[in-house]
């Protein structure tokens, strides 16, 4: 091929890339930057004027913001919890999805139907759900423990965004797993058979260390997404009661439009977000990236 024909194509492929390039630049890398520059001001979102004050926003939001604080801790409380279960119950959801052979394709889109709604969507219902069918089905059966406060009280809210979380989100992942688990050849698990190892051990020994690029990806996905989890929160709890269920996004969102309008304080905050899920997400490709050269 001529250096003149690759040139051509090249500036072909160019023009089909530019236009979603312009979007993504003006919508997501501009506004990015914008960010950074506002979060060292004290600009209210309002007016066309502001001062530049520095990091000082950021030495509030680390030191001098408690409310930030707990948000920062309660959604690092929820990333763990979900990052394990989640991960856990999709890859157990995919295994007895694989397992099937004639109702595959039925429970696979049985499973994967919540993620097709939005979780604000979903948040409405589970909200119907908690107030009016748990307590309902609690006096009709005597089991009390579902007849609880699950939004009002805060030592409970919390497991009800875990619910909503998991319903929405172990879908996903669980079609990671079965195009994963669709890898792994057949002649691996039937030798397996052969030497005597049960179902956990074939799962263990062999099927897992087949499918950890998925785990990965699986895991990182989890990671980033619960890190900025704000649609299950709002819908479900609003961030109360008082801020007992306030993650990162919404005290952000709280900071900027609803309470303060300090918006380059709230700038501020969204870049320590950005650079905690960065650094996480980093060293757990780093720890799985090396575990999969073992494997």
């Amino acid at each position: 091929m001529s250096v003149s024909k690759k040139k051509k194509q090249s500036i072909i492929l160019l023009a089909f890339v530019l236009p979603a390039l312009l979007f993504y630049a003006v919508f997501t890398i501009a506004p990015a930057f914008g960010g950074v520059w506002y979060s060292l001001t004290n600009w209210n979102g309002l007016n066309p004027t502001y001062k530049m004050v520095g990091f000082s926003n950021y030495r509030e939001a680390l030191g001098n913001d408690p409310y930030f604080i707990h948000s920062i801790v309660f959604t690092l409380k929820y990333v763990l919890i979900m990052v394990i279960i989640q991960n856990a119950i999709a890859l157990l959801l995919a295994v007895f999805v694989e397992s099937r052979r004639k109702s595959k394709v039925l429970f696979r889109t049985i499973f994967f139907m919540p993620n097709m709604l939005s979780l604000i969507i979903g948040g409405f219902m589970w909200v119907f759900i908690f107030t009016k069918v748990l307590p309902v089905i609690a006096e009709k059966t005597g089991w009390l423990l579902l007849d609880q406060s699950w939004i009002g009280d805060p030592s409970i809210s919390f497991y009800s965004i875990i619910i909503l979380s998991l319903w929405g989100g172990v879908g996903y992942q669980m079609v990671i797993y079965i195009a994963a688990l669709q890898g792994v050849p057949e002649q691996l698990k039937e030798a397996a058979a052969i030497d005597g190892a049960n179902s956990v051990q074939s799962l263990r020994h062999v099927t897992l260390p087949m499918i950890y690029p998925a785990l990965t990806i699986g895991i990182f996905l989890t990671l980033s997404t619960s890190f900025k989890v704000f649609d299950a929160v709002f819908a479900l709890t609003g961030g109360g009661p008082g801020r007992s269920t306030q993650v990162i996004a919404i005290n952000i969102v709280d900071e900027a439009f609803r309470f303060n309008q300090r918006y380059g304080y709230a700038s501020a905050k969204a870049i320590i977000l950005f650079l905690i899920v960065l650094l996480i997400t980093m060293i757990q490709l780093w720890i799985m990236k090396r575990r999969e050269v073992e494997a």
